[in-house]
């Protein structure tokens, strides 16, 4: 299984870390420490050296409660850290955490390669046919309702067949529309509660039927900080618990902040599976 990044073929047969890049000033973990440009690269040689496969850069905060900001104040903070990426670290294959398709357009034109979308091209009607243009893998993910009230009581009839169902659809409209690589991710902790989140964990191999790439984003969530009573800076021995869970039920991509660590997860289970 692979996918292409502008000509560079990944091969997700093993597992691959990406690692987060908030541009954010409000973020749940990171929130305001890379909002400099210098920062920014900074982290990002930092990720590429512990071993990130991709760099997932974000201007909004998707954390419960986020309001979405304007499409200017969206660009005006990824723009730069894209072309300065770009520029100074030319192997560096870049993701974009946007819900926007002109976001998406703006940055595919200045050199990103993948396209992460929250609302699965729900939010921005034109989002699918943008990405197809750019032939731009693009990992969509499942969310009930919005960032500003997903969290507000969130419930499934059955969760499994119904984020099951949700990803048919959205990859017929994807395929449609000439989009050649697609990630599914199950959303962990958009509009779920705690048993909705390890619900879908337990379950993560059943979408393996869906034959696409599965990703993981569970790093310090609330899903692990309910569980063990603590905050997200208190909460990387869980994530990696749960990464490593996330493993071994199907996923081939985790997404984090701690690229280390991932990648030590990743070393364990791959020893594991090849006794």
């Amino acid at each position: 299984m692979t996918i292409n990044c502008r000509g560079k073929l990944i091969d997700l047969s093993s597992p691959k870390v990406m690692g987060i890049l908030n541009i954010t000033p409000d973020s749940f973990h990171d929130g305001g420490q890379y909002l400099s440009i210098s920062d920014a690269l900074s982290r990002t040689k930092q990720m590429l050296a512990e071993g990130a496969d991709f760099i997932d850069i974000g201007g909004m905060s998707s954390r419960p409660g986020a309001e979405i900001i304007s499409e200017e104040e969206e660009l005006k903070r990824i723009m730069p850290v894209i072309k300065g990426i770009v520029e100074n670290i030319p192997e560096a294959i870049i993701s974009v955490d946007t819900l926007r398709a002109n976001v998406a357009k703006e940055a595919l034109q200045a050199g990103a390669h993948i396209i992460n979308d929250i609302s699965a091209g729900r939010f921005d009607e034109a989002m699918i046919s943008t990405v197809a243009f750019f032939k731009a893998p693009y990992i969509m993910m499942h969310m009930q309702g919005l960032p500003a009230n997903m969290q507000v009581a969130p419930k499934y009839n059955d969760i499994i067949s119904e984020v099951y169902d949700f990803f048919w659809e959205r990859i017929k409209n994807c395929r449609a529309a000439g989009i050649i690589d697609i990630i599914i991710d199950p959303g962990f902790g958009f509009g779920k509660n705690v048993e909705h989140n390890y619900t879908l964990l337990r379950n993560l191999n059943y979408f393996s039927n869906l034959q696409l790439p599965i990703l993981a984003g569970v790093s310090r969530k609330s899903m692990i900080c309910k569980v063990l009573g603590v905050n997200p800076d208190k909460a990387l021995n869980g994530t990696t618990a749960v990464n490593m869970l996330a493993l071994m039920n199907g996923a081939q991509i985790l997404r984090v902040h701690d690229v280390k660590e991932a990648k030590e997860v990743i070393r364990i289970f791959e020893a594991y599976k090849h006794v």
